[in-house]
């Protein structure tokens, strides 16, 4: 038996998602935004087709409250045996409250433990690592883990190199105590020095530089998710899917090559869904169990990476 199922410890047994009704295509994305660039280009770049971009006034709060609502209906769980609620976002619509805190009392969630988390990329599963070491720490039992951006608030659409990624969404997992642990080590670290290569420039749009991000992402990763699995005693071949930050899918097959996961399911939900930071691996992992393309039971590899130059990555089992 793998080693992160040995004993007890913490699972996910509930997802959901979110993605706003506004489907923006490449073509739209010049058309109506003005961008210079075409389908093809874009296609070939990053591998995007389509992306969701929020409604005017729908805020990330929204739809961390959408994706939460769906996740805990999928578990089966109420929301007043939530004691902890963890949001994982670079873009909140205030902040101070917290996202968290008021997700918290959108949903009827009585006086829990709730915070933002800012990674980026990799938030959720920093979020997720955290819910895992609190539950099994004892300060709590259930906790609601979310990934939500709206990046459309940061974009600027005069640099056709970053306005081509980025879009709008949210996905959450509920996380239990468990006599059979289901999440495994995390394996997470940082890149500090060369962090500033993805930024929030001071007039508050996301900048990006994209050779250094794809060299950093081609080179570097792979390591550290093989790395993830051998902490939770699992060989790269026998995981069932591979679920990676969807940044870009040559960086994600190229991580997913080297990673040598040859029998996964590999999430490439960028195509449709675009770059949604924090929320790209809840998303696309919600999405693939909905639609029942991922056995339940079998080990799936998480891994963010992005902003800050962080990473983070964990084996769990698919509720």
């Amino acid at each position: 038996m793998s080693r992160y199922t040995d004993g007890p410890g913490a699972r996910v047994v509930g997802l959901g998602h979110y993605q706003p009704a506004r489907i923006v295509t490449n073509d739209d994305l010049t058309t109506q935004f003005g961008v210079e660039t075409n389908d093809a280009w874009i296609q070939d770049r990053v591998g995007i087709k389509a992306r969701r971009f929020a409604a005017e006034g729908e805020t990330c709060l929204d739809m961390s409250v959408a994706a939460a609502g769906k996740a805990l209906a999928n578990a089966g769980i109420e929301a007043a045996d939530v004691d902890l609620v963890i949001v994982a976002t670079l873009t909140p619509p205030t902040m101070l409250p917290n996202v968290a805190s008021q997700v918290a009392a959108r949903l009827g969630i009585n006086a829990p433990g709730a915070f933002d988390v800012n990674t980026a990329c990799s938030g959720f599963s920093y979020g997720l690592a955290t819910a895992q070491h609190a539950i099994v720490s004892g300060a709590a039992k259930t906790a609601l883990v979310i990934g939500a951006e709206k990046l459309t608030d940061v974009i600027d659409f005069a640099d056709r190199t970053t306005c081509i990624l980025f879009a709008d969404g949210a996905g959450a997992a509920v996380v239990t105590a468990a006599e059979q642990n289901g999440i495994g080590p995390v394996y997470w670290g940082s890149d500090g020095p060369r962090g500033d290569v993805l930024n929030i420039d001071d007039d508050g749009f996301i900048r990006q530089e994209g050779q250094a991000v794809f060299r950093w992402a081609t080179t570097a990763l792979a390591p550290f998710a093989r790395a993830a699995c051998e902490r939770a005693g699992v060989d790269p071949a026998d995981l069932v899917a591979f679920i990676p930050h969807q940044a870009n899918v040559r960086i994600i097959d190229h991580i997913a090559k080297r990673l040598g996961a040859t029998n996964a399911v590999i999430a490439r939900d960028i195509v449709e869904s675009g770059n949604t930071s924090s929320a790209s691996i809840p998303l696309a992992l919600s999405k693939l169990v909905e639609r029942g393309e991922l056995p339940s039971g079998g080990p799936a590899l998480l891994f963010g990476f992005g902003g800050g130059l962080t990473y983070a990555g964990q084996v769990i089992t698919i509720p």
